[in-house]
């Protein structure tokens, strides 16, 4: 879906508001359709919640895990939007456009360790609980 500047600034109040999400939405849902690292973080996104449901994690876990999964996302979204703005810019093979990628998908990457690391220090402990009081 295309929209050209006058389109996504037409309106004013609620309609403009509307607009602003329906545009938000169209982009969340390309980024679905084309990138296949969103797809993966969506994956493990489904899994984390499952097994924090599972262990019945207390709201305050809850609400880090939801917000690391957010960090990690909007990381991968931003990463998304800035290789097909640079593939536009720079069609051709740049040596700074693909530093830009590079640092792009480094924040992803340390967005993605950050998350692991509080997954082990949220999820580990009543993991590993019920993994012993299982095997008793």
């Amino acid at each position: 879906m295309q929209y050209e500047p006058s389109q996504r600034r037409a309106g004013k109040g609620w309609a403009r508001l509307a607009s602003s999400f329906r545009c938000a939405f169209a982009g969340c849902a390309q980024a679905w359709r084309s990138q296949p690292n969103v797809r993966i973080h969506m994956g493990f996104v489904v899994g984390i919640t499952a097994l924090a449901g599972y262990l019945r994690l207390p709201a305050a876990h809850c609400a880090i895990l939801a917000l690391t999964i957010v960090v990690v996302l909007v990381a991968e979204l931003c990463n998304s939007a800035l290789e097909v703005l640079t593939d536009l810019a720079s069609p051709g093979y740049h040596p700074l456009a693909r530093q830009a990628k590079d640092i792009a998908a480094g924040a992803v990457l340390a967005a993605a360790a950050g998350a692991v690391v509080v997954g082990l220090l949220i999820l580990g402990p009543p993991l590993w609980a019920r993994i012993a009081e299982l095997a008793h």
